[in-house]
């Protein structure tokens, strides 16, 4: 995520290190790079400028504390600039009103609506215990309809009927009795798109606007069209009034022009980012988090909330108690593996982490993968009794593992090697306070 302009920004703050004092002329020079490297991540000129002055204006308005360098001056009003340009504080759905409240989902062809109002549906019902229905009025595109369906049935959210042969402003009124007749208290509207802006589509949301008065009408933009999203943004809403908007592919994105550039050219705050293919890879947006880690200073915070939604207190403490007793097996190792692969990919977690961002391209490497595929292999090539007691494989064993697995014997001993230094390590962590000590410490569990 917004690799390119990360690897930029460590390049001028890189030049600052071992220079003794701030002075307005190396402040200059820096923020003439970070100028440069906005502007390549196709950030909107106008919102180049008003941060550059803004930095400019803290960094020589303020007294330097001794403590920092001129470095660590810089990188804190950066910091502090990426937040406020992005909105400075995550923004939620305003779910207050009498139900059903209604989500019109705005955008153009191809930015991922029909998704992105089953990501949303899922979001509600998972983190905000809502009973939401969604509905399609897409009556153009070929099987829009039935897309919705499938993934209302993928994720468990029920979907009001609609025709193709049908007005969508009759769709969005029988939706609305749908929902009031069904005790749903959210009804998200999926509608159809254009490759352009054009009046015809324009004239068709405003009289759904009309029909639905929804509580909020949300564009839903693809971040890796730069500051193309950004115009249509500003399109959108000069003629709809958006009151938030959903960034997809942000995890694609590698430049991060869109995030940077949005809320400041229409002033909607963006509520919600899209970050894979999975219906749970959609995270509420936060600018300080995304700030930290375009900075590589990490994103604890969202690590330790993926944390939370893939483990429980009664899973640590039973770990505990194993790798005290030194029963943790590899049957129990194949259960972490998975844990960690629920909460997303290796590499995504290691750019959370303070000091390992470098790492995590090589995580996802072709290479990484296919060592995690061959250690997979090999697990599922043991018995119960093996997994669960890994001193029995002798040599005739392994090798019935290694033909099982398609590896050979020495990829059976690596791993069996690499298991007994992981069971050691992870039996030194409890000496220290815990395994449940420290994920009820610094993950919340058990608190």
């Amino acid at each position: 995520m917004f690799e390119a302009l990360s690897d930029r920004l460590e390049g001028v703050f890189k030049k600052l290190r071992g220079q003794g004092r701030i002075t307005e002329r190396n402040i200059d020079e820096a923020l003439r790079e970070v100028r440069l490297a906005l502007l390549e991540a196709d950030v909107n000129i106008r919102v180049v400028r008003d941060f550059v002055d803004h930095v400019k204006k803290k960094a020589l308005g303020q007294e330097v504390l001794r403590s920092l360098s001129p470095e660590q001056h810089l990188i804190r009003f950066v910091a502090s600039e990426l937040c406020q340009v992005m909105g400075g504080q995550a923004r939620e759905l305003d779910l207050k009103a009498k139900p059903p409240i209604k989500i019109l989902l705005v955008g153009l062809q191809g930015s991922g609506k029909t998704t992105s109002a089953a990501k949303l549906a899922l979001f509600l019902k998972t983190h905000r215990k809502r009973h939401p229905i969604m509905v399609s009025t897409d009556v153009r595109r070929p099987a829009a309809m039935e897309q919705l369906r499938v993934l209302g049935q993928q994720a468990g959210i029920p979907v009001a009927e609609s025709r193709e042969d049908q007005d969508p402003v009759e769709i969005v009124s029988q939706a609305l009795v749908r929902a009031d007749l069904t005790g749903s208290d959210t009804l998200i509207i999926d509608t159809a798109g254009r490759l352009q802006i054009d009046d015809e589509l324009m004239d068709e949301l405003a009289r759904m606007q009309r029909t639905a008065l929804p509580h909020h009408t949300v564009l839903v933009a693809d971040a890796m069209t730069g500051q193309d999203a950004v115009n249509v943004a500003q399109g959108f809403h000069e003629r709809l009034k958006i009151s938030g908007l959903i960034l997809t592919k942000l995890d694609s994105d590698a430049r991060g022009g869109a995030a940077l550039s949005v809320r400041m050219v229409t002033g909607a705050p963006i509520l919600f980012a899209g970050l894979g293919e999975k219906l749970s890879e959609f995270e509420v947006f936060h600018p300080d988090r995304l700030a930290s880690r375009i900075l590589g200073m990490g994103d604890m915070l969202s690590l330790i909330e993926k944390a939370q939604q893939n483990y429980d207190a009664q899973k640590a403490k039973e770990l505990e108690r194993k790798l005290k007793k030194n029963e943790f097996t590899i049957e129990d190792f194949a259960e972490q593996l998975k844990t960690i692969r629920k909460m997303g990919s290796i590499g995504d977690l290691l750019g959370m982490i303070p000091g390992l961002k470098k790492l995590a391209g090589a995580a996802d490497s072709e290479e990484a993968r296919r060592e995690m595929v061959r250690i997979q292999a090999i697990i599922d090539s043991m018995t119960l009794q093996e997994r669960r007691n890994h001193l029995i494989l002798n040599g005739r064993r392994r090798a019935r593992i290694a033909a099982g697995s398609g590896s050979s014997v020495q990829d059976v001993n690596r791993f069996l090697k690499q298991f007994d230094q992981t069971r050691k390590l992870m039996r030194k962590v409890t000496r220290g306070g815990g395994v449940a000590h420290a994920m009820g410490r610094g993950l919340g569990f058990g608190r």
